[in-house]
């Protein structure tokens, strides 16, 4: 992450490092939504358009068509409580860019504070970004199936609690990712954030491995939101169930469900 080991950044922070021409903003919401309004300075990298190819070859040429090298400070913001913005955030930090961070909140919240928006599409000076691939957070079907055995290792389903009940990979502990946020903010504070993971026995020095449906956007909220706890041992299983059921591996499924099981909490 950032030098500072933030993982998002407020609202005024973003507003002062836009003045001072300092941040590359991304927004990646879908192109029609982005040309209506968006944050001044903002460059549109739409989620669909990224997980079209997002092999590491494909992924720094559009970092570098956004003009992002090594030394820029990056932003991402979306309209879908933080989950797709993580997805983009967490591709920038496996092709080895340090300095991403989360805006703290939605498009819309930050439209509802009647902050500064426009529909002016910026020129965008082409930079040379290095590949400096960070494998230490990425999990794969393999890795997954080994680490499974192991004692030292949390894997978490981020998926909605009844999608879990019904069928998840065995020894999956659920964290449904409609927990993770606070009222008006992605993610909870940190108190507030750790008190949930410990609750659910998520806590120490474990190797904690997160992973949704298809495309490891849910997954990637939780990744942050495990990181700004100070869990900094995570992995995101990016091909996530879909891929994990497709490759026909074991899943298991929670008998005798009882009701309160399918609340948020």
């Amino acid at each position: 992450m950032t030098g500072s080991g933030n993982i998002t950044t407020d609202v005024d922070s973003l507003r002062s490092e836009i003045r001072d021409k300092s941040v590359r903003v991304i927004d990646v919401r879908r192109e029609g939504d982005y040309k209506q309004d968006h944050i001044p300075t903002a460059v549109n990298l739409p989620l669909a358009n990224l997980l079209s190819d997002d092999s590491p070859e494909r992924v720094l040429k559009l970092v570098n068509s956004l003009g992002i090298d090594d030394e820029t400070s990056v932003v991402v913001y979306d309209d879908t409580f933080g989950a797709l913005a993580s997805r983009v955030a967490w591709t920038l930090e496996y092709l080895g860019h340090n300095d991403v961070t989360l805006l703290e909140t939605t498009y819309s919240h930050w439209k509802s504070l009647g902050l500064e928006n426009d529909s002016f599409v910026p020129e965008i000076q082409t930079k040379e970004h290095s590949m400096n691939l960070q494998p230490n957070i990425l999990a794969t079907s393999d890795y997954l199936e080994t680490a499974q055995t192991r004692d030292d290792v949390i894997l978490i389903d981020n998926r909605e609690r009844l999608n879990y009940l019904e069928q998840h990979i065995p020894g999956a502990i659920s964290l449904p990712y409609r927990t993770l946020a606070s009222n008006d903010k992605i993610l909870r504070s940190k108190e507030d954030m750790k008190r949930l993971l410990e609750n659910r026995g998520i806590t120490g020095n474990a190797e904690i491995i997160t992973y949704c449906g298809s495309v490891g956007t849910l997954s990637g909220l939780a990744y942050y939101a495990l990181k700004s706890a100070g869990l900094s041992n995570a992995k995101l299983y990016v091909r996530s169930f879909k891929e994990w059921k497709k490759l026909e591996k074991p899943t298991e499924k929670q008998e005798d469900a009882s009701y309160w099981d399918l609340s948020a909490e």
